[in-house]
């Protein structure tokens, strides 16, 4: 069993209140959640309303499949325009 876990860093710049950013942010993750099959959620920074910081995880049976799908849900937050991609880090993880 392999897991991906990657932590996005974003700026959001229209985001002018927490509400604002709040709903930027549940946006961004539900598409992901949808699009991807994957388990996301808001793991950080929930009281600045400028920056944000996500949390993904997918649970694949090769390495290489979990780090296209990190890959690829980057990519993903990169080309949405609603926040800026600040910093990401991923980890795959092998469980025997």
């Amino acid at each position: 069993m392999v897991v991906g876990v990657c932590k996005v860093t974003l700026n959001i710049d229209d985001a002018f209140s927490l509400k604002e950013k709040r709903q930027i942010v549940r946006s961004i993750v539900e598409r992901l959640k949808a699009k991807f099959n994957a388990s996301v959620a808001e793991v950080g920074l929930n009281d600045m309303w400028k920056n944000a910081v996500i949390g993904i995880s997918c649970v694949s049976n090769e390495s290489s499949h979990a780090d296209s799908m990190m890959a690829n849900m980057v990519n993903f937050i990169e080309n949405d325009g609603r926040a800026v991609l600040f910093d990401y880090s991923t980890e795959i993880i092998h469980i025997s």
